[in-house]
């Protein structure tokens, strides 16, 4: 399976609050805490931290919620 996303890639997600966009920090490939809450990722199931641009707040996400922006 290819990396759908690489470090650097910009992408927005919908939130609460509408959609917000971000830059990829990292493939998670493994279980992690981030900030108290558990990310159960994995080789098999990555999630992709994320630095928001409206927070600068980082948050892991599934690749299924992110949608990359082209520049």
């Amino acid at each position: 399976m290819a990396d759908k996303f690489k470090k650097g890639d910009k992408v927005k997600w919908k939130t609460s609050q509408g959609e917000t966009t971000g830059e990829v920090k990292k493939k998670l490939t493994s279980p992690i805490e981030i900030k108290g809450h558990h990310v159960a990722a994995s080789k098999d199931n990555p999630e992709y931290l994320v630095e928001s641009d409206k927070t600068g707040k980082e948050a892991a996400h599934k690749p299924d919620a992110l949608e990359k922006i082209e520049d």
